[in-house]
């Protein structure tokens, strides 16, 4: 009997152990979720209740997902440790910063004072961590080629994602300092990841669903400059139309998907949709067009049944023991 015990505990241990940081992006695509269905609502002048209840299912799942990780940190802090220094994980970290940055940007229009706290919160963590982490790509590391994917621009999406809840707050220029910082980085990348993709050898199975995140900058920009400039311009336009240019390019590798099996990046897919529909919304709005309200209606049900597969096939995986097992 004891000794089932303590296999049972060893396996336990195990699975901690490879409980890995990329699980905050089921509550990035879920937040991303709650976020569009209330720009939908709103384009479409419908009541705010839809997203309340996925609201509440996103701050479940996301608290779930951050007591694993911080019951790993307190356990096996080693392992945690091990993934910072692992040259692909090491881009996933931010995911927890964002995570509590779109919590500040969903709760702002229903609980102002909990909205400041994530948003605060947030805001520290996701500057401490793009320093520690864009200080550990150009310092003296082994990175080479291969390890590049789009999963480096997550960084540069935390930081932009700063003004869409910091300037309403009143944090205008310190918004305006992130902003900068993002879409500075997010330049530098995008040119090393095209390099990549297209001179050196194709992305590993796993990190083919990370292509979906070259989506993700342009969106957010776009969202993030709404509420930095008194109208969206030229600028906030190219944008815009970048968003959809990636959007089209990542479609053309749709097929590629079918073939790999499924993994926790696979959640990749989720966010970068989620903000292109909401910045479909915003310039929807904005200019009065009501293609873009349809573009953005498309957007969000591509998104909707995206996101109940993830949910499906995460849990399903789950239940067989396929996740936290080691690569």
């Amino acid at each position: 009997m004891a000794g089932s015990q303590t296999i049972g505990s060893e396996v336990a241990v195990s699975r901690l152990e490879h409980y890995p940081v990329t699980f905050f992006a089921i509550g990035m695509g879920m937040l991303g979720l709650t976020l569009a269905l209330r720009a939908a609502e709103h384009g479409w002048h419908l009541p705010v209740t839809t997203s309340g209840a996925v609201l509440a299912l996103s701050c479940v799942l996301l608290a779930a997902v951050a007591f694993g990780y911080l019951l790993k940190a307190i356990k096996v802090p080693g392992a945690v440790a091990a993934e910072w220094r692992h040259p692909v994980k090491i881009a996933f970290f931010p995911t927890v910063s964002i995570s509590s940055i779109l919590l500040s940007i969903a709760f702002l229009p229903l609980v102002p004072g909990l909205a400041h706290f994530f948003w605060i919160a947030g805001t520290l963590v996701q500057g401490g961590l793009a320093l520690a982490v864009i200080g550990s790509w150009i310092g003296h590391r082994p990175f080479q080629t291969p390890h590049l994917s789009p999963a480096w621009f997550i960084p540069a999406v935390g930081n932009v994602l700063v003004p869409i809840a910091g300037v309403p707050l009143g944090y205008t220029d310190l918004s305006w300092l992130f902003f900068s910082a993002g879409l500075m980085f997010w330049i530098v990348l995008l040119t090393l990841v095209m390099n990549r993709l297209v001179f050196h050898d194709p992305l590993p199975g796993r990190l083919v669903p990370t292509l979906s995140i070259l989506i993700a900058p342009p969106a957010v920009c776009f969202v993030s400059w709404t509420h930095l400039s008194t109208e969206p311009g030229a600028f906030g336009q190219i944008l815009l139309d970048l968003g959809y240019v990636f959007f089209l390019i990542v479609l053309t590798q749709v097929p590629r998907f079918r073939t790999i099996p499924f993994a926790l990046s696979w959640w990749a897919l989720s966010f970068p949709v989620a903000a292109l529909s909401i910045a479909s919304f915003v310039h929807a709005q904005a200019a009065g067009s009501d293609a873009h309200r349809l573009i953005g209606t498309g957007l969000l049900a591509v998104l909707a049944a995206v996101i109940a597969f993830l949910l499906f096939r995460t849990g399903l995986a789950i239940v067989r023991g396929e996740i936290c097992q080691p690569e």
